[in-house]
């Protein structure tokens, strides 16, 4: 029978869609499957469409000398892609094979996978969210260097990110907080200074003054598209910055909180007002490609944006950008957060051996190097090691260094809220039913984007459905 419901599955009219936010199968009446179903379906589906979204790197490495390495579409990784060349040529006996996803499909993939332990990939792409509740889970296996990839050159935030009870179980690739980019040519033009420690009333009213619809500048680019990793990630860091907080000290849900309202409607009106058309469809690519061709006059987002923006062969305001703090309220926690895209190996991947060897390769000093000479000190990936910031070179070629170590530096993940709260994360709340909660959550609120509902009735929505969620989930516990 299951073998039926997968061929089914792969015929588009009979199973017509996947809910990426809940990874909810349904059929064509749209009736939704039992959840042990869906997980089930999910993962054989996944594996009879894998050659989907994959390339290789062409070589002659048997299928058990293969890597499948899932990866994110960013920027960042795709330089990978493109570099692991240099890898492929000191270990001619490993072949790679990429799968490429966008962020949202990425994380449903891969959890789907390493939750049924389908061990369709032997390297995954993960963020700091994931790595505690799944090495938690014995889902991923620890990882072991020797001394000349140097782990304590990782700079500490960042090393506790990664690991669970002191024990390493991802390498992270690259790691960031959140600043605010803006046009420095713009804010001349309008007689107006950027403080060193901007505030969201500053940066609401400076946004309207910079707006020219007209002339197709919008005064701020803020991340609309929903998901607990896009929408939300920024959110949840406006919420801080407000003094809102997900749950209480009981995991009683806040949304129903002045805090929340203060947050969503200061973000939803400079957004009507100041925003792209179509921002509930923007994520972070399709804000920095809107930044890149001088379209955003202000953009708060992650720290790994600024070598992209100010690189002329990307970006045509290259010259003409400025880095700040994450904006604040002055109650003493900014708009920031604390990420790093990790590489990790699931416990079902049978290749454990090579699959570090490539990690190590990846996520060393000697990778850096390499992006250096290659793409420019500018380029490197941020945020890991400290001995980055220590280097005369990427110092000079890259003027929001200090900015980004500072972000990083200044987040909290075990105190991230005014207020107190029972949970550990700066932009999440680092418990398994928050992937799912983040990602209903941000439905609401980019649907308050975009006018289909009221701020009002998207923060009773988000706050019913997480309490909902809460005491299905038996908290507190």
């Amino acid at each position: 029978m299951l073998q039926r419901m997968i061929e089914s599955a792969l015929q588009a009219p009979r199973i017509v869609s996947i809910c990426a936010s809940q990874g909810q199968l349904f059929d064509s009446g749209r009736h939704e499957l039992n959840t042990s179903t869906t997980a089930i379906l999910c993962a054989a589906i996944a594996l009879a469409v894998s050659a989907c979204g994959k390339s290789g790197d062409g070589g002659t490495a048997s299928k058990a000398d293969t890597l499948v390495i899932a990866t994110v579409n960013n920027a960042d990784m795709i330089r990978m892609q493109k570099l692991a060349s240099d890898f492929t040529t000191q270990h001619p006996d490993i072949r790679l094979e990429w799968v490429t996803l966008e962020e949202n499909v990425l994380r449903q993939r891969v959890t789907t996978d390493i939750a049924t332990q389908g061990g369709q990939f032997d390297v995954l792409t993960i963020g700091t969210y994931e790595v505690p509740i799944w090495a938690a889970r014995h889902w991923l296996k620890p990882l072991q260097f020797g001394p000349e990839y140097d782990v304590d050159d990782l700079l500490p935030q960042i090393r506790q990110a990664a690991s669970f009870d002191g024990q390493l179980y991802a390498a992270p690739f690259y790691g960031e907080g959140s600043m605010l980019m803006y046009r420095t040519d713009l804010f001349e033009q309008a007689g107006l200074a950027m403080p060193e420690q901007p505030s969201w009333s500053f940066v609401v009213d400076a946004a309207r003054k910079l707006t020219d619809k007209p002339g197709g500048v919008y005064g701020i680019c803020l991340r609309g598209k929903a998901g607990w990793g896009e929408n939300m990630a920024l959110l949840s860091g406006m919420g801080n910055a407000f003094g809102a907080r997900w749950f209480d000290e009981n995991w009683r849900p806040q949304f129903d909180q002045p805090e929340w309202k203060a947050a969503l409607q200061t973000y939803v009106d400079v957004m009507k007002d100041a925003g792209p058309p179509g921002a509930a469809s923007n994520g972070f690519n399709e804000n920095l490609a809107l930044f890149n061709a001088g379209k955003c006059a202000m953009w708060v987002d992650a720290t790994v944006a600024a070598s992209f923006v100010s690189d002329p062969k990307e970006s045509r305001v290259a010259d003409k950008v400025g880095f700040a703090a994450a904006p604040d309220t002055g109650k003493g926690k900014t708009t920031g957060w604390l990420w790093a895209w990790n590489l990790a190996i699931p416990a079902s991947s049978k290749k454990a051996d090579k699959a570090q060897t490539f990690i190590a390769w990846a996520t060393n000093r000697q990778y850096t190097e390499l992006v250096a000479s290659r793409e420019g000190w500018a380029n490197a990936p941020p945020g890991t090691r400290a001995s980055l910031y220590q280097k005369p070179e990427y110092l000079e070629a890259a003027p929001f260094a200090a900015q980004t170590l500072a972000a990083i530096k200044s987040a909290d993940t075990h105190n991230p809220t005014v207020k107190p709260v029972p949970y550990v994360g700066v932009q999440y709340a680092a418990i398994p039913e928050f992937q799912s909660i983040g990602t209903t959550v941000g439905q609401q609120f980019s649907a308050a984007l975009t006018g289909s509902i009221s701020v009002a009735d998207a923060l009773a929505n988000a706050q019913a459905s997480t309490e909902r969620e809460m005491k299905r989930a038996g908290y507190p516990k």
